[in-house]
């Protein structure tokens, strides 16, 4: 039997509360769309380039955020000594290139355990905790980071949208 993406459930999205869960429920809420673009897909249909030249697949996708997940919740706002998951100063598009069909149940279970990881991290620290970017020197705060991550998987999941389209005609979510 080939391995297909499991099946994911969403959580309802509030719509009133306190700025933290509201901003946490985004966030989910964007996760489990990203996760469900992915569901019932096998390995080789995740990893399928949507058109040359771009390198974009809902397994580059996956990898990707589980990458930016690391680096602002883990690295840089909670001052995690973790390494990267792929090495973006020789090849800065290292998270899509070099896919293994065969390794997606792996990479999507490292995206989940990442969000845990992550979640745990910020858990600990208040939204006007701040850090310092180690390469523009900003200072920027947690707060921000939440924002930013929801504006990046508002992003990638329009493309996660025309990847699946692609690869079997869904639509929706």
């Amino acid at each position: 039997m080939t391995w297909t993406a499991p099946e994911i459930d969403r959580t309802p999205l509030l719509y009133v509360g306190d700025e933290r869960p509201m901003l946490q429920s985004f966030l989910d809420d964007y996760r489990a769309i990203l996760l469900r673009k992915c569901q019932g897909l096998t390995g080789i249909q995740l990893a399928t380039r949507s058109v040359e030249p771009s390198s974009l697949s809902l397994l580059g996708l996956i990898r990707h955020m589980t990458n930016v997940e690391r680096g602002w919740f883990r690295k840089r706002a909670a001052g995690e000594d973790v390494p990267w998951l792929f090495d973006s100063k020789t090849n800065p598009d290292s998270d899509f290139d070099d896919l293994i069909p065969e390794d997606a149940e792996v990479e999507l279970a490292r995206y989940r355990d990442e969000i845990t990881l992550c979640d745990k991290a910020a858990a600990a620290l208040p939204l006007d905790h701040t850090f310092v970017h180690p390469r523009s020197g900003k200072i920027i705060s947690l707060r921000w980071v939440y924002l930013h991550m929801i504006e990046e998987y508002a992003r990638h999941c329009g493309h996660a949208d025309f990847l699946r389209e692609r690869t079997d005609g869904a639509t929706g979510d």
